[in-house]
């Protein structure tokens, strides 16, 4: 940067001792530069679109027509008459049991923001299920029902998968693992800082949930898992540990899917990932 500076005095001076043409040229040649690179255009990122599911008001429609009668000016009747307006309202006797609870168990989406919900209605001694057609806006923040409920059988029992977890886990490290770990995050005896692998962040359930809690089975994906002593840093399993807890109020059977992974000779839990696989309680 300094003998471009010399330089450019240098070449005033010379233009100076010239005339004042070459002085002009010589302030009026521009210095080189360097061209900058356009700003690149914004790329737009794909965002998932979200699709508005109705399933929750029509679950509130279902439970708020299966409670009205014919008198219009009931409570029930006037929330089915807010919510789907021209849908005629059942003549249902005072004495007719009404649902504890609505739920919805299945929405189809359609064309043009349609959709068909499915809720259960949960009586004392039976479970009724409603098919439901209603539409939504694409933003979500409208719902309509357009059609009366229809009452339908329940939805087929979709056949059971076999399980990915065939090898038996005898007892041992892994299991005494998981074992202790649930115990310290199901009933609060210990920590549960303990058992986890570095960088996994997961706290015990609170107020603790359990006064003690027993492995009942463990089973693996990975043949490794059976091994009777910890194998080599790193290795990796996955487990489907069988519980049972106890607390005051009884026997509950429950069932966690870990992630373990082997370093310094012990197992510790990488991951809990329980409700993704399943093949527990065969």
């Amino acid at each position: 940067m300094r003998r471009r500076v010399q330089l450019g005095r240098a070449g005033a001076w010379a233009a100076l001792a010239t005339g004042p043409l070459a002085l002009a040229i010589a302030v009026g040649q521009p210095s080189a530069t360097v061209a900058a690179s356009s700003a690149p255009k914004p790329q737009r990122s794909q965002q998932s679109v979200t699709v508005a599911d109705p399933s929750g008001y029509v679950a509130e429609f279902v439970d708020a027509w299966l409670r009205s009668s014919d008198d219009a000016s009931s409570a029930a009747a006037r929330r089915v008459q807010a919510m789907a307006p021209g849908i005629l309202l059942p003549a249902r006797d005072e004495e007719a049991p009404v649902p504890r609870r609505v739920t919805a168990v299945r929405s189809t989406p359609g064309k043009d923001g349609r959709w068909s919900v499915t809720v259960a209605a949960q009586y004392a001694d039976a479970v009724r299920y409603f098919a439901v057609p209603a539409i939504a806006s694409s933003s979500g923040s409208s719902f309509a029902v357009t059609a009366a409920p229809a009452l339908v059988t329940a939805p087929a029992r979709h056949k059971f998968p076999d399980s990915p977890y065939e090898v038996t886990v005898e007892e041992g490290p892994l299991a005494t693992t998981a074992g202790e770990f649930l115990t310290a995050y199901l009933a609060g005896r210990g920590e549960v800082s303990r058992y986890l692998a570095p960088g996994v962040e997961l706290t015990a359930i609170s107020p603790a949930a359990a006064a003690s809690v027993e492995v009942q089975e463990a089973t693996a994906r990975e043949q490794s898992a059976a091994a009777e002593q910890v194998p080599g840093d790193g290795t990796t399993v996955h487990v489907l540990a069988q519980v049972e807890a106890r607390d005051a109020a009884g026997r509950w059977p429950l069932a966690y899917e870990l992630t373990l992974s082997a370093r310094d000779g012990r197992w510790e839990i990488a991951a809990l990932v329980s409700g993704t696989t399943g093949g527990a309680g065969r």
